[in-house]
């Protein structure tokens, strides 16, 4: 999320980027770990074409974030959006995502552990909930063997 603005407070905001996961699953992306908060999110995802595969996330949850927000006159996003665009972005009055991609090489089952435990343990280390499975907008809840909101890929 572009300087931390906090568009993920409502659950029709988590819901666009949950739908765009869930499209993206049909279609070769794996999502093994995720959490959502009002202002960023983490993802652990694997795919044969990651960079293109997020891309189109970016793309197509911006647009459809934007038009929420401008259908719900949320001015005061809307405004940052615009203030924060980046000037080369000609073709654009708004500008949701930081630019590029910044994928980490998860390289054994360690890390993958480590990864989805600091993941689950954002919104606790933030003091919003004291368990990380108490936390409705996050993998937290497949691990502890209960059904989260996305479905995920446990084989790694």
């Amino acid at each position: 999320m572009l300087h931390w603005i906090p568009v993920f407070t409502r659950p029709d905001t988590v819901n666009v980027l949950l739908d765009a996961l869930r499209f993206l699953s049909k279609d070769d992306l794996n999502v093994y770990a995720w959490v959502i908060l009002e202002n960023h999110c983490h993802l652990v995802l694997q795919s044969n074409a990651l960079d293109h595969d997020i891309a189109r996330l970016k793309s197509w949850t911006a647009k459809q974030l934007i038009q929420y927000l401008a259908e719900h006159n949320v001015r005061q996003i809307l405004d940052q959006l615009a203030f924060y665009k980046k000037p080369h972005k000609t073709d654009r009055a708004y500008q949701f995502w930081q630019e590029g991609v910044h994928p980490e090489l998860i390289q054994n089952e360690e890390m993958m552990r480590q990864k989805i435990e600091y993941i689950h343990q954002n919104p606790v280390k933030r003091g919003y909930v004291d368990e990380a499975v108490h936390w409705r907008y996050s993998s937290a809840k497949d691990y502890a063997g209960a059904a989260g909101l996305l479905e995920i890929c446990r084989a790694w």
